[in-house]
């Protein structure tokens, strides 16, 4: 493992702290949902182990606000994911953990059964489906974020050719980037640097060591209207690539878990408590008209 420099990890702590302000509720701190019950239904058609701890583990990468992210207590997961999971468990009738791990590691924890659901702003892909299963609760694209004032003049996908880009490991964002590619020519090839979290790819931005960041659109709005980060931060464009559903993982052989999941979404959904949510979080755009298993589309 490499050291970085002291300014740089300086630096590393401001964007961490910037970044994780953003994971505020932007509207009133009213509670999260209305009033919910549970239902024994679905708390008895979870698996035995969960009914028996009366707890269901959720691991996230907590970088993401506000999806998922560190509130200024450096302790406390939140955002849109933690407080649609603790709904959840209302009606599961089940205390609700999460847990903060490498993006990269998520799909591992599920199949080790080290965790019971993953909710980390993943993108539901095809590629993906043959690892985990999906129950789909967002809808976003990916957005392009640059250094205010744009010094590189990217405007889209096709102007990334020759720039230098940041990005978080393991995300649909790596692929799109290397689909770009296509559009380069071989002297001009767009160069990616990868990063273990989206905080560590949002320091080479503010420290001109890139040129620009993919992350999708929800953190990336929120990045660049936020008081505390707009001085730093603006959108190339207001354009969203390859939108597609955030779904919760589901090991492949749970697939009990993934439909009680999904029903117990479903009655978010209809009892108005979902909306509720995501509009406390100002991501109201992103809600889904219902809950969906495994709706993800090839790129």
């Amino acid at each position: 493992m490499t050291t970085r420099p002291a300014l740089s990890c300086l630096v590393t702590a401001l964007i961490w702290l910037l970044a994780t302000g953003c994971a505020q509720p932007s509207r009133d701190t009213s509670p999260a949902t209305p009033s919910l019950s549970a239902d024994p239904k679905l708390h008895n058609a979870l698996p035995s182990s969960i009914r028996g701890n009366r707890t269901l583990r959720i691991a996230t990468d907590a970088s993401y606000a506000p999806a998922s992210s560190f509130a200024p207590d450096g302790h406390t997961i939140v955002g849109f994911e933690p407080d649609l999971g603790a709904a959840l468990g209302k009606i599961l009738g089940v205390r609700v953990t999460f847990a903060n791990h490498s993006f990269t590691t998520l799909a591992q924890l599920l199949s080790s059964h080290r965790t019971d659901l993953v909710m980390s702003a993943m993108t539901d892909t095809r590629a993906r489906e043959k690892k985990i299963d999906f129950v789909d609760y967002f809808s976003a694209g990916s957005s392009i974020i640059v250094q205010r004032g744009n010094p590189a003049g990217i405007a889209d996908l096709s102007t990334l050719c020759g720039h230098l880009i940041a990005l978080e490991r393991g995300t649909v964002q790596v692929d799109l980037v290397a689909r770009a590619q296509h559009n380069c020519t071989a002297s001009r090839p767009v160069i990616v640097h990868l990063y273990p979290t989206n905080t560590d790819a949002l320091v080479q931005i503010r420290t001109g060591r890139a040129d620009a960041i993919l992350t999708d659109y929800p953190p990336a709005a929120a990045l660049v209207t936020d008081p505390r980060t707009s001085a730093y931060y603006q959108l190339a464009s207001t354009a969203q690539y390859e939108p597609g559903p955030y779904g919760i993982g589901v090991a492949k052989d749970q697939p009990q878990l993934r439909d009680t999941i999904a029903s117990a979404l479903q009655h978010l959904i209809q009892t108005g408590a979902y909306r509720h949510i995501l509009d406390r979080w100002g991501v109201i755009a992103g809600a889904l008209p219902a809950a969906t298993t495994n709706a993800g589309q090839q790129p």
